[in-house]
Protein backbone atom coordinates (compact mmCIF):
# COMPACT_ATOMS: atom_id res chain seq x y z
CA UNK A 1 0.00 0.00 0.00
CA UNK A 2 1.42 2.96 -0.99
CA UNK A 3 0.76 6.07 1.99
CA UNK A 4 -1.18 9.06 0.86
CA UNK A 5 1.07 12.17 0.09
CA UNK A 6 -0.79 14.98 2.21
CA UNK A 7 0.40 12.63 5.79
CA UNK A 8 1.95 15.28 7.63
CA UNK A 9 4.38 12.79 9.89
CA UNK A 10 5.14 16.31 12.07
CA UNK A 11 1.52 16.00 13.12
CA UNK A 12 2.32 12.28 13.74
CA UNK A 13 4.69 13.15 15.82
CA UNK A 14 3.85 15.95 17.70
CA UNK A 15 0.61 14.74 18.78
CA UNK A 16 2.19 11.16 20.00
CA UNK A 17 4.84 13.43 21.76
CA UNK A 18 2.06 15.65 23.13
CA UNK A 19 0.16 12.65 24.31
CA UNK A 20 3.62 10.86 25.78
CA UNK A 21 4.11 14.14 27.90
CA UNK A 22 0.70 13.71 29.58
CA UNK A 23 1.14 10.84 30.51
CA UNK A 24 4.60 11.09 31.99
CA UNK A 25 4.36 14.98 33.35
CA UNK A 26 4.25 14.71 37.26
CA UNK A 27 5.00 10.88 37.60
CA UNK A 28 6.56 9.74 40.80
CA UNK A 29 10.37 8.76 40.95
CA UNK A 30 8.61 5.02 41.72
CA UNK A 31 5.88 5.18 38.41
CA UNK A 32 9.07 6.86 36.49
CA UNK A 33 11.02 3.53 37.05
CA UNK A 34 7.98 0.87 36.29
CA UNK A 35 8.83 -1.45 33.98
CA UNK A 36 7.66 -1.45 30.37
CA UNK A 37 6.74 -5.10 29.09
CA UNK A 38 7.09 -4.08 25.15
CA UNK A 39 11.08 -2.65 25.62
CA UNK A 40 12.49 -5.47 27.70
CA UNK A 41 15.13 -3.95 30.16
CA UNK A 42 13.85 -0.41 29.88
CA UNK A 43 11.70 1.28 32.41
CA UNK A 44 9.34 4.04 31.52
CA UNK A 45 11.99 7.12 32.48
CA UNK A 46 14.63 4.70 29.64
CA UNK A 47 11.96 5.26 27.14
CA UNK A 48 11.63 9.28 27.88
CA UNK A 49 15.23 8.61 27.72
CA UNK A 50 15.71 6.88 24.12
CA UNK A 51 13.05 9.38 22.86
CA UNK A 52 14.54 12.61 23.68
CA UNK A 53 17.84 11.27 22.83
CA UNK A 54 16.89 10.74 19.82
CA UNK A 55 16.31 14.11 19.29
CA UNK A 56 19.70 14.88 20.67
CA UNK A 57 21.43 12.49 18.73
CA UNK A 58 20.04 13.70 15.09
CA UNK A 59 20.69 17.38 16.03
CA UNK A 60 24.04 16.61 16.87
CA UNK A 61 24.64 15.01 13.64
CA UNK A 62 25.23 11.47 15.45
CA UNK A 63 22.53 9.79 13.96
CA UNK A 64 20.76 10.01 10.74
CA UNK A 65 18.78 6.82 10.47
CA UNK A 66 16.98 4.20 13.22
CA UNK A 67 19.80 3.87 15.96
CA UNK A 68 21.42 0.60 16.74
CA UNK A 69 21.56 -1.04 20.44
CA UNK A 70 24.39 0.67 21.21
CA UNK A 71 23.37 3.83 20.17
CA UNK A 72 19.82 3.48 22.49
CA UNK A 73 21.70 2.16 25.28
CA UNK A 74 23.90 5.44 24.72
CA UNK A 75 20.87 7.66 25.07
CA UNK A 76 19.08 5.86 27.85
CA UNK A 77 22.45 6.05 30.08
CA UNK A 78 23.24 9.38 29.29
CA UNK A 79 19.60 10.74 30.78
CA UNK A 80 19.72 7.73 33.78
CA UNK A 81 20.86 9.98 36.95
CA UNK A 82 18.53 12.70 35.79
CA UNK A 83 14.67 12.91 36.71
CA UNK A 84 12.08 12.61 34.22
CA UNK A 85 11.21 16.13 34.35
CA UNK A 86 14.21 16.95 33.27
CA UNK A 87 14.27 14.72 30.71
CA UNK A 88 11.04 15.99 29.40
CA UNK A 89 12.18 19.75 29.60
CA UNK A 90 15.29 19.04 27.37
CA UNK A 91 12.99 16.80 24.87
CA UNK A 92 10.61 19.76 24.56
CA UNK A 93 13.32 22.62 24.13
CA UNK A 94 14.58 20.48 21.18
CA UNK A 95 11.70 19.01 19.16
CA UNK A 96 11.00 22.08 17.11
CA UNK A 97 14.03 21.73 15.69
CA UNK A 98 14.12 18.04 15.23
CA UNK A 99 10.48 18.31 13.28
CA UNK A 100 11.63 21.01 10.90
CA UNK A 101 13.64 17.86 10.18
CA UNK A 102 10.76 15.58 10.13
CA UNK A 103 8.99 17.46 7.58
CA UNK A 104 11.69 18.22 5.64
CA UNK A 105 13.12 14.72 5.27
CA UNK A 106 9.69 12.53 5.24
CA UNK A 107 11.17 10.59 8.53
CA UNK A 108 8.84 7.92 8.68
CA UNK A 109 10.79 6.20 11.54
CA UNK A 110 10.57 9.36 14.31
CA UNK A 111 7.25 9.33 13.61
CA UNK A 112 6.66 5.25 13.95
CA UNK A 113 8.70 5.02 16.94
CA UNK A 114 6.65 7.67 18.75
CA UNK A 115 3.47 6.47 18.06
CA UNK A 116 4.72 2.74 19.22
CA UNK A 117 6.57 4.17 21.98
CA UNK A 118 2.78 5.77 23.35
CA UNK A 119 1.75 2.18 23.52
CA UNK A 120 4.72 0.90 25.07
CA UNK A 121 4.66 3.62 28.04
CA UNK A 122 0.83 3.09 28.10
CA UNK A 123 1.10 -0.81 29.01
CA UNK A 124 3.68 0.33 31.43
CA UNK A 125 1.32 2.23 33.33
CA UNK A 126 -1.88 0.57 32.98
CA UNK A 127 -2.94 3.45 31.47
CA UNK A 128 -4.63 2.53 27.79
CA UNK A 129 -5.66 4.89 24.96
CA UNK A 130 -5.03 6.36 21.99
CA UNK A 131 -5.65 3.32 19.98
CA UNK A 132 -8.08 5.34 17.10
CA UNK A 133 -5.67 8.49 16.60
CA UNK A 134 -4.68 8.81 12.77
CA UNK A 135 -1.09 8.28 13.83
CA UNK A 136 -1.80 4.81 14.42
CA UNK A 137 -3.59 4.50 11.58
CA UNK A 138 -1.32 6.12 9.01
CA UNK A 139 2.00 4.34 11.02
CA UNK A 140 -0.02 0.91 10.57
CA UNK A 141 -0.56 1.21 6.86
CA UNK A 142 3.40 2.33 6.42
CA UNK A 143 4.53 -0.53 7.72
CA UNK A 144 2.14 -2.62 5.98
CA UNK A 145 3.61 -1.02 2.75
CA UNK A 146 7.04 -2.41 4.30
CA UNK A 147 5.87 -6.11 4.34
CA UNK A 148 6.64 -8.94 2.06
CA UNK A 149 5.81 -12.40 3.36
CA UNK A 150 7.15 -15.02 1.16
CA UNK A 151 3.50 -16.15 0.58
CA UNK A 152 0.13 -13.67 -0.27
CA UNK A 153 -1.49 -12.98 2.70
CA UNK A 154 -5.14 -10.47 2.43
CA UNK A 155 -4.61 -8.60 5.70
CA UNK A 156 -8.63 -7.65 6.31
CA UNK A 157 -7.73 -4.19 8.12
CA UNK A 158 -10.87 -3.09 10.26
CA UNK A 159 -12.66 -4.21 6.93
CA UNK A 160 -10.64 -2.99 4.40
CA UNK A 161 -8.72 -5.50 1.98
CA UNK A 162 -4.95 -5.41 1.62
CA UNK A 163 -3.15 -8.19 -0.39
CA UNK A 164 0.71 -8.46 0.66
CA UNK A 165 3.56 -10.72 -0.95
CA UNK A 166 3.58 -12.36 -4.17
CA UNK A 167 0.59 -11.46 -6.67
CA UNK A 168 -0.54 -15.48 -7.21
CA UNK A 169 -1.15 -17.80 -5.20
CA UNK A 170 -3.98 -18.47 -2.97
CA UNK A 171 -3.55 -15.85 0.25
CA UNK A 172 -4.09 -16.89 3.67
CA UNK A 173 -6.60 -14.11 5.07
CA UNK A 174 -5.79 -12.60 8.42
CA UNK A 175 -8.36 -10.01 9.94
CA UNK A 176 -7.20 -7.79 12.28
CA UNK A 177 -7.05 -3.60 13.65
CA UNK A 178 -4.90 -1.19 12.46
CA UNK A 179 -4.11 -0.98 16.13
CA UNK A 180 -3.07 -4.55 16.61
CA UNK A 181 -1.33 -4.51 12.99
CA UNK A 182 0.89 -1.81 14.24
CA UNK A 183 1.78 -3.74 17.77
CA UNK A 184 2.98 -7.45 16.16
CA UNK A 185 4.54 -5.33 12.92
CA UNK A 186 6.87 -3.55 15.63
CA UNK A 187 7.49 -6.61 17.44
CA UNK A 188 5.10 -5.92 20.32
CA UNK A 189 3.94 -9.88 19.98
CA UNK A 190 4.87 -12.96 21.02
CA UNK A 191 5.12 -16.01 18.81
CA UNK A 192 2.26 -17.98 20.49
CA UNK A 193 0.28 -14.27 20.36
CA UNK A 194 1.15 -14.22 16.43
CA UNK A 195 -0.13 -17.64 15.93
CA UNK A 196 -3.43 -16.49 17.72
CA UNK A 197 -4.19 -13.84 15.76
CA UNK A 198 -7.59 -14.54 13.18
CA UNK A 199 -5.96 -15.94 10.26
CA UNK A 200 -7.81 -18.14 8.13
CA UNK A 201 -5.82 -20.62 7.69
CA UNK A 202 -2.33 -21.94 9.30
CA UNK A 203 0.07 -19.59 9.43
CA UNK A 204 3.19 -21.15 10.83
CA UNK A 205 5.22 -20.72 7.25
CA UNK A 206 4.42 -16.54 8.10
CA UNK A 207 5.36 -16.51 11.34
CA UNK A 208 9.11 -15.50 11.39
CA UNK A 209 7.67 -12.93 8.50
CA UNK A 210 5.26 -11.37 10.11
CA UNK A 211 6.87 -8.94 12.41
CA UNK A 212 9.51 -5.74 11.33
CA UNK A 213 11.81 -6.42 14.67
CA UNK A 214 11.03 -8.80 17.40
CA UNK A 215 8.72 -11.11 17.85
CA UNK A 216 8.90 -10.30 21.75
CA UNK A 217 9.74 -13.49 23.97
CA UNK A 218 6.24 -13.46 26.17
CA UNK A 219 3.30 -12.34 25.98
CA UNK A 220 2.49 -8.43 25.78
CA UNK A 221 -1.26 -7.94 26.89
CA UNK A 222 -2.69 -4.31 26.26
Amino acid sequence: MVTPPEVDLVHVYSDARARVLDLVAGLSPEDATLPVPACPGWSVHDVVAHMTGNVEDVLAGRLTGPPTDEQTAAQTARHRNEPISQVIEIWCEMAPDFEQIISAFDVWPAAIDAVTHEQDIRGALGQPGGRDTPGVSICAQKVIGWWSPPSPIVLHLDDQPIRCGPGEGEPLGLRTTHFETLRFRMGRRSRRQLAALDWSGDPIGVIDHVVVFGPSPYDIVE
